[in-house]
């Protein structure tokens, strides 16, 4: 059996794959309401309209009832991850923990593999990432994905987690896979951005190039291996959620270049990242422009408009 922690559009959409491919699955939202209502209705139409979740599918309110799990995913945003451990830690038993979100912690400047070991150091750690839209994968088109753990049981979990229709490579890197996810985020806003504000394809091209070198400069900085950066869960991530309005990130970007609001409901998981990442670079003396931008224009430091002609008018260089 499989426990899922968030009943989320990513957490609904897992839970659809992994039944559908023959898995018993425990989902747990946080509201007993909405609990009731996917148990009565087999859906979870306010965060994934229209699908129906599968019969081997059960609901739960309460954490406890994902003890006898075999693997726990948790599909709860970055930010709230080190506190949702800390708060029901006592509950899991010592099975494998999967961190399913994307980010860097604001509080400690850690990936979510490292705030899942700071609170539970028994137990193996790892992160399933890469391009991915809840959407696609609840609707079972094809799409794969990267698992990164340094433990052993990373072939084990691979093999459950697999389906015919979510294929998952695995890797040993987990601050290239953690950093790959958290970056590409910030990246997409700027696309967004840029699009928005009607720059065209051709500046969104270059952004994404150099956001890209970003990437790899931080991430190699902190010990990550630059193939990592080039697989799913960063080249292949940064194109998909830089290219897509389904992309929440660049939702954001987007109606930032236009100068509207954006719903303050809904989770982006790369403006606090953004923040995050300007410390971190900082700490390691680690250039990152686009990161900055992008810090500045989501904490209303900066405009659009001023926005653009700093980051073109900065120092030529070489490639």
């Amino acid at each position: 059996m499989i426990g899922i922690l968030g009943a989320g559009a990513f957490g609904t959409a897992l839970a659809v794959a992994l039944a559908q491919g023959g898995r018993s699955v425990r989902l747990w939202a946080r509201s007993p309401e909405d609990v009731a209502r996917m148990a009565a209705t087999h859906r979870n139409d306010d965060r994934l309209p229209g699908v129906v979740l599968p019969p081997k599918v059960s609901f739960h309110a309460d954490a406890g009832d994902l003890l006898e799990a075999e693997v726990l995913l948790f599909c709860v945003p970055m930010q709230s991850l080190g506190g949702f451990l800390a708060r029901h830690q006592d509950q899991f038993a010592r099975q494998p923990m999967v961190a399913c979100c994307k980010g860097v912690d604001l509080e400690t400047l850690r990936g979510p593999v490292s705030v899942i070991q700071a609170a539970r150091p028994d137990v193996a750690a790892a992160i399933l990432t890469g391009p991915s839209f809840a959407a696609d994968i609840a609707r079972g088109l094809p799409t794969a994905l990267t698992l990164a753990s340094r433990d052993s049981a990373n072939v084990e979990l691979q093999t459950l987690l697999s389906t015919s229709s979510l294929r998952i490579y695995r890797t040993d890197d987990v601050t290239g896979a953690e950093l790959g996810g958290a970056l590409k985020n910030v990246i997409a806003i700027a696309a967004g951005v840029v699009i928005g504000a009607g720059l065209g394809d051709s500046a969104r091209a270059a952004l994404m190039t150099r956001g890209y070198a970003e990437m790899v400069r931080l991430a190699t900085r902190l010990g990550a291996r630059a193939e990592t950066l080039a697989g799913l869960s960063g080249f292949g991530d940064l194109v998909l959620t830089c290219t897509s309005p389904q992309s929440r990130n660049f939702r954001h970007g987007h109606a930032l270049g236009r100068g509207q609001a954006f719903d303050s409901g809904v989770t982006v998981e790369g403006v606090a990242t953004a923040t995050a990442v300007v410390r971190l670079a900082r700490q390691l003396g680690v250039e990152m422009p686009v990161t900055e931008m992008v810090d500045a224009l989501v904490s209303g430091r900066v405009t659009v408009e001023d926005a653009i002609p700093n980051l073109m008018t900065r120092p030529l260089k070489q490639e």
